[in-house]
């Protein structure tokens, strides 16, 4: 067994849920419209909320079938901090306790995006 594939399971199953709930009670549109619009990417709203919405699904296939892994993990590192800067800074660190809607669920999963693409850490590659 892959040391990653618990983590890229659990990974895909997170941004599968995230993604397709949202595709079948209208929540994509809205956070296309009601915020997205609202935040000066109108007209392209509701085009760029179900880009980052099919990129989760992309990304949790590949996740799962273990293929190009480090574009997957790239792609929504970068939807993630996009997420922290105009969604979820402002509201502190903490999804819920301490506060609601902070950065520290986006934080952990680029953490573990990062383990998955790097099982090895980051080494330099040296000829010995």
């Amino acid at each position: 067994m892959n040391g990653t594939l618990l983590l890229r399971i659990a990974v895909a199953i997170i941004l599968l849920t995230h993604s397709v709930f949202g595709m079948f009670n209208n929540g994509i549109n809205d956070f296309g419209n009601l915020y997205l619009n609202q935040i000066g990417f109108a007209p392209f709203g509701v085009f760029l909320a179900w880009t980052i919405k099919l990129s989760h699904v992309v990304a949790a296939i590949l996740l799962v079938f273990n293929k190009y892994i480090k574009l997957a993990g790239f792609v929504t590192i970068f939807v993630l901090i996009m997420g922290i800067i105009l969604v979820h800074f402002e509201e502190g660190w903490f999804v819920v306790g301490g506060g609601r809607n902070g950065v520290e669920y986006n934080f952990l999963l680029i953490v573990v995006l990062f383990a998955i693409m790097f099982p090895d850490g980051f080494k330099k590659n040296t000829i010995e």
